[in-house]
């Protein structure tokens, strides 16, 4: 019986506290093989980030890429960070990821990619409690 060879895929979810999107490339990121966001599964706007979401979002992007082959995920987690952004992901990321290996795909390196500030723009209401005299 011949082996079946794994294709890798790497899976780029963004949670903000208002929304879940999950876009998995190929590897090389040249490729889209599946984009969902979280307004594509409920009807409110409120729940588009919450975990509800962010796990029938999963199961429906694990499904079709089982369809095209691909088994294994490579999965980058972001948040909106920058400079005025909250650094730390909203509560659909954990849960995608957990509906992603609970329907079947099995999960390679977990990275945290969101963007640091580098000291560039001053930050949203810095100067207002300064020294008074």
């Amino acid at each position: 019986m011949p082996k079946i060879k794994a294709r890798w895929g790497v899976a780029h979810i963004y949670s903000s506290y208002n929304n879940t999107l999950i876009h998995v490339t190929d590897i090389t990121g040249a490729e889209t093989l599946s984009f969902r966001s979280g307004g594509r599964v409920v009807r409110q706007g409120r729940q588009e980030g919450s975990t509800n979401a962010a796990m029938m979002l999963a199961k429906e992007v694990a499904e079709e890429l089982k369809n095209k082959g691909i088994t294994n995920l490579h999965i980058r987690i972001r948040a909106p960070g920058g400079h005025n952004g909250p650094m730390n992901p909203g509560k659909g990321a954990q849960a995608a990821l957990r509906a992603l290996s609970r329907a079947g795909m099995r999960i390679g390196n977990i990275e945290e990619v969101t963007p640091k500030p580098h000291d560039g723009c001053r930050k949203k209401g810095g100067g207002k409690k300064g020294r008074r005299l």
